[in-house]
């Protein structure tokens, strides 16, 4: 009877190891997007698990909204996701001392760190510890519609003074439903900052302390400048885009700027193709200069890694999660099925994949080049993470409404840039 026993447990043996041996390695990704980086990321997954038998990876995608409220759940319950999206602002949130993510430096042997710019790397370090890689590198860029222009017998500004001179001319000749540029609150507050950070040489959050590093007479200028661009007829107001679907409708879904009464954005250069895809044949679409005052040490282009892929710190699988990472942002065969649904790649591996199979429009390819040559020149200074922190977001939104609607005065505004802003940054450090 026991050899018996003996002798089942020996024949079943090999059936047990053979159902534990195909029993798939798993790995989490969670990512956030539209339809086609959703497609594109699920075709670039099904390669990465066919050269490498016996895993699988876990696809966890949605839209926008919520997702940032899921991940927060996660990562506090220490349920997150093995390799997930992130953006880079998030950093601040969930890494302040560098341990909210899984150090990459630890699995470097499978990452191709030479890939990536220095700069590209230290904006996903914190603390020493590299916490994150970028997919891409994203920044402000301005756009104009060449047609619009010609139609206003205005030539595209390439400088401060040029575009603010813009907006009564479109007013005279085309009438008060036609202004030089578009944007919602949150372009036009970047677009008064960089005129403010080129005459003053700071942003307004110190890239290095929680603090606001704008003077107030600095401040005062970017209320001003703001202020500027709506009363001289150069930006769309607020309340007007208010009342057309929604302050935060994206342009592109205008009507305005369909037909070209609306002539610019300023956006990011990722928006190229989303802006250009709904105007109509009579427009023409153009990449413009960055204008820049007499003497300035920077650009005050505000620019910063797209989105970035980061490893759990809970990963009981680091070094393959790391390798998914390398294959996502630095492998030239998933660079052809991503193509640039997270940007413009930042690795040069990738990068190369696009161009040498065309797959980087011309315009698209201009603006990437006008930002690289801004940063190699040293123009384009690393923004302090807690600027896109969500809730000093909210608040700098919450008093440049106030200046838009008339219900403050610029002092009062500037004011509370300056101390409310610096009460709001020590209280989320």
């Amino acid at each position: 009877m026991l050899q018996r026993r003996h002798f089942t447990a020996l024949a079943l043996s090999p059936v047990l190891a053979q159902a534990q041996v195909a029993k798939p390695t798993v790995l989490r990704f969670a990512w956030w997007g539209g339809a086609g980086r959703h497609e594109a990321t699920l075709k670039a997954i099904a390669l990465f698990e066919q050269q490498n038998p016996g895993l699988k990876i876990k696809a966890e995608y949605m839209g926008f909204n919520g997702y940032l409220e899921r991940l927060t759940t996660q990562i506090a319950g220490g349920s997150e996701p093995d390799v997930m999206q992130i953006n880079w602002a998030w950093l601040a949130m969930f890494s302040k001392r560098g341990n909210g993510f899984m150090d990459l430096e630890q699995q470097r042997s499978v990452l191709a760190l030479d890939q990536f710019s220095p700069e590209d790397l230290n904006a996903g370090r914190v603390a020493g510890k590299l916490n994150a890689l970028p997919s891409a590198y994203t920044a402000r860029v301005f756009l104009w519609n060449k047609a619009a222009f010609d139609r206003a017998g205005v030539a595209l500004p390439t400088t401060w003074d040029e575009l603010f001179a813009a907006g009564p001319v479109f007013k005279a000749k085309l009438g008060d439903h036609a202004y030089p540029l578009d944007g919602e609150l949150y372009d036009m507050i970047l677009l008064a900052q960089a005129y403010v950070q080129q005459k003053y040489g700071t942003p307004y959050v110190d890239p290095l302390e929680p603090r606001v590093a704008m003077s107030l007479a600095a401040a005062l200028e970017w209320v001003q400048t703001y202020r500027r661009l709506i009363t001289e007829h150069v930006a769309t107001p607020l309340p007007l885009r208010a009342s057309l679907g929604g302050a935060e409708k994206p342009t592109e879904q205008q009507q305005d700027w369909v037909v070209g009464n609306w002539a610019g954005n300023f956006t990011w250069d990722s928006a190229i193709p989303l802006r250009a895809a709904t105007l109509n044949a009579q427009q023409k679409l153009v990449l413009g200069e960055f204008p820049t005052l007499p003497g300035a040490s920077v650009s005050g282009m505000f620019g910063r890694p797209t989105v970035m892929l980061a490893v759990g710190r809970n990963c009981k699988q680091p070094e393959l999660a790391a390798r998914l990472v390398n294959y996502m942002l630095t492998d030239p065969q998933a660079a052809r099925i991503l193509g640039k649904t997270r940007g413009v790649p930042a690795a040069r591996s990738q990068l190369e994949a696009l161009v040498q199979t065309n797959k980087l429009p011309a315009m698209e390819l201009a603006a990437h080049e006008q930002i690289k040559k801004q940063r190699l020149a040293g123009r384009v200074p690393v923004p302090a993470p807690l600027f896109e922190h969500a809730r000093l977001h909210k608040f700098m939104r919450e008093v440049f409404e106030t200046v838009a609607y008339g219900k403050t005065t610029d002092q009062e505004a500037a004011r509370r840039l300056v101390e409310d802003g610096n009460a709001l940054l020590k209280r989320i450090k």
